[in-house]
């Protein structure tokens, strides 16, 4: 049967390194996951128990395609308490997974062959679904003295028809401040470029981060319940859009998706209320941080991304391989530690770089640290 070129994506690195992971615990070896950004934790429990509770009520069936009126509501309430954004409940999206919200977002601001900027390194789905929908995304190499952010002067010297930014950003855990996030949407509306802003690690790090929606109504915001609100494996999301542009959404989402799952927007709306755990969980990340930013450098891993959010640390390792997908096997192979090369995040410099997750629990970064310093020692 004949293939589509559009199906000619490159794998997500970090998946293939869990199944690797996996197989190594089906062995009977104890693996310390730093590889994939994925809580610990799973959803609230009062959250899950007020599932339960509508579960039992009765069926959950479909939901209308942009989602249940009430969490549009709690969320559109969300930036107010966060941010002090006053946003209409109408223009929130609920979607299935930022995943979801990236495709409803690509279709409806682009057309075959857009250029769509991407700051490298960056999340590598962003690539790999615009590939997908006959799309060109526009790798702009990032560097240190920029924080691996994108600057406005990118928007002309790669003349894009879209701009994607991460604040924080995986896997540097970067963030832009509100001078940068508003110069870069003024350099966007200026060429007449479509503006993205993935806040998906929005309430995981150490810095109070800033909505794009503070600097400007002319943006796409993509969010997700999978990070700070612990429900990954529950695919939802959300998305804020321009007014102007619901409806086209809604359509989009009406034939692609029908609905996100009735059951994880119930759970998703529940679990905005559960502070206090979120909150705790918050504190974990925090605490992991700092035994990371201690550790890592105590284990050789000295060059490293400053990260202010989400929960990752990227670290440069040319001074030992220049080949981190082999690097990264050679890890999980002797040391039992699960990390990814920078490949997956940035295909032309990531072979000198790895990224670290500390997501999972204090005790499991404590061990991996250990693990890795006595492996690099081993090394020398």
């Amino acid at each position: 049967m004949r293939n589509s070129r559009r199906g000619e994506v490159d794998p997500f690195i970090v998946m293939d390194v869990m199944e690797q992971a996996r197989q190594a615990e089906a062995a009977g070896r104890h693996i310390i996951h730093m590889e994939v950004g994925q809580p610990g934790t799973g959803a609230p429990s009062e959250a899950l128990q007020r599932l339960s509770a509508d579960m039992a009520h009765g069926p959950l069936g479909y939901t209308v395609a942009l989602g249940l009126p009430e969490l549009r509501a709690r969320i559109a309430r969300h930036y107010r308490d966060w941010y002090g954004v006053d946003l209409n409940p109408e223009r929130v999206v609920i979607t299935a997974g930022a995943s979801g919200a990236f495709i409803l977002a690509f279709t409806a601001l682009f057309d075959t062959g857009a250029r769509v900027g991407l700051g490298e390194p960056c999340y590598p789905s962003y690539r790999q679904i615009l590939k997908s929908m006959d799309m060109l995304p526009v790798g702009i190499p990032t560097h240190m003295d920029t924080r691996f952010q994108p600057v406005p002067a990118d928007v002309a010297t790669h003349d894009l028809d879209g701009l994607i930014v991460a604040s924080p950003a995986n896997p540097t855990g970067t963030m832009l401040g509100r001078d940068d996030l508003a110069a870069l949407a003024a350099a966007c509306s200026a060429h007449g470029t479509a503006f993205i802003s993935d806040e998906i690690y929005h309430g995981v790090g150490e810095a109070s981060p800033v909505t794009a929606l503070e600097v400007t109504d002319d943006v796409y915001v993509i969010n997700s319940f999978s990070k700070y609100f612990s429900m990954t494996g529950w695919r939802v999301g959300w998305m804020v859009v321009p007014e102007a542009h619901v409806r086209t959404i809604e359509r989009l989402a009406q034939n692609l998706f029908i609905c996100p799952s009735h059951a994880a927007q119930r759970l998703a709306l529940h679990a905005m209320d559960c502070t206090a755990e979120l909150e705790a969980n918050a504190a974990v990340y925090r605490e992991n941080r700092r035994l990371m930013l201690d550790g890592l450098p105590n284990a050789g891993f000295t060059r490293i991304a400053p990260p202010d959010g989400a929960f990752y640390v990227y670290a440069d390792v040319s001074d030992y391989t220049d080949d981190a997908l082999g690097f990264a096997t050679e890890i999980l192979d002797e040391a039992g530690v699960a990390v990814t090369p920078g490949l997956d995040f940035d295909p032309h410099r990531g072979h000198r770089w790895l990224r670290f997750s500390y997501a999972r629990a204090t005790a499991d970064i404590v061990e991996g640290l250990d693990r890795l310093q006595a492996f690099m020692k081993g090394r020398t």
